[in-house]
């Protein structure tokens, strides 16, 4: 019987291929992971703050029943602000006790230099 001779040409450089886009990927999924859990750990901390001037401002309002004592201004509405780490929290509430404003904002600022890009100025 003749033995009939096998050829591993192919088959290795199919091999390499897979190897190699098995690898880049790996490397892609790895880097995806760790951007992702960055992005969690900072909507994390953003939403953390954003609960506490919420409990902040439940507080307030809860005051504000019990004492029936408002300083109303010009506006006919009873300012407060609260603000942790750069965010803010502003509550209006008119003299009925109703709420006329329950808003957040926050710091920014422009970065001074955008790689070139047009300032619009």
């Amino acid at each position: 019987m003749k033995q009939v001779p096998i050829r591993l040409g192919p088959l290795a450089l199919l091999l390499t291929v897979v190897t190699i886009c098995m690898t880049v990927l790996g490397i892609l999924t790895f880097s995806t992971a760790r951007a992702d859990l960055a992005m969690a750990e900072k909507q994390a901390a953003f939403v953390q703050k954003r609960y506490e001037l919420e409990m902040e401002g439940q507080g307030y309002l809860c005051a504000l029943q019990r004492s029936n004592c408002r300083e109303i201004g010009e506006d006919g509405l009873s300012w407060y602000t609260a603000q942790k780490d750069g965010l803010s929290l502003k509550i209006g509430v008119t003299s009925a006790g109703e709420i006329a404003c329950w808003q957040y904002s926050s710091d920014w600022q422009a970065p001074e230099e955008i790689g070139g890009l047009w300032s619009g100025e």
